[in-house]
């Protein structure tokens, strides 16, 4: 059954074109972001500071923590910022001077650093509805569970799937309701926006709350 859901979502997804986002994860493309300089990267991300916090863990509950997130990921989100790919006007002022090095080395430190810790573990019972989304997915909505592609604690996989574990509540919530909305669309064959779409504001919020309480 999971299969065939997949399958589902992979034929719907090419209704929405072709890939939104421009980078191509050539042997070349994984090999800079792989060779990336985390000493050039932590002088870079002196101007990040404001946002993302001095380590990569944001004060800001509305600006993400980056600091151990999968480094091809962060390639790519700097790379569609640049490219216009991912809109907004701040980080696309920000990366309009970065280099492919530039991306690479960003990536590399922030990658290397802790990821943000939580005081307390997600209580299993206080989402138990959730959970099943998380766990099973929704067939009749061709909705995958969540942790096929974001792992089973939120810890991000395959090439550039984030991880979303420890994330703060309020950014994704944000995020799940841009795809929802339609106003994020870098998302490889519109994937995110399919299952967003298909999601309640309830199961958005639930969602968001259960994976800021995973422990990365």
């Amino acid at each position: 059954m999971m299969r065939l859901t997949l399958a589902l979502l992979t034929i719907t997804g090419l209704a929405h074109g072709a890939p939104a986002t421009q980078v191509a994860w050539t042997p070349e493309t994984q090999e800079l972001v792989k060779s990336g300089d985390p000493g050039r990267g932590e002088k870079l991300a002196a101007t990040c500071a404001g946002c993302h916090g001095e380590r990569g863990v944001s004060a800001n509950s509305a600006f993400p923590s980056l600091a151990g997130q999968l480094p091809t990921y962060l390639y790519r989100q700097l790379h569609d910022y640049k490219d216009g790919s991912r809109v907004n006007p701040l980080m696309q002022n920000f990366t309009s001077a970065l280099s492919d090095q530039d991306m690479a080395d960003l990536a590399a430190w922030y990658s290397r650093q802790p990821p943000p810790e939580n005081s307390k573990a997600a209580d299993p019972s206080q989402f138990e509805d959730i959970l099943r989304l998380v766990r099973q997915g929704d067939s009749k909505r061709i909705i995958p569970p969540c942790r096929v592609c974001h792992g089973k604690q939120g810890q991000g996989e395959q090439i550039d799937t984030p991880r979303i574990a420890g994330q703060s509540a309020t950014y994704l919530e944000q995020t799940l309701k841009a795809y929802h909305d339609g106003e994020r669309h870098n998302d490889i064959y519109g994937r995110m926006r399919l299952i967003a779409e298909q999601l309640t504001s309830e199961e958005i919020r639930q969602l968001a709350r259960y994976y800021a309480t995973l422990q990365p």
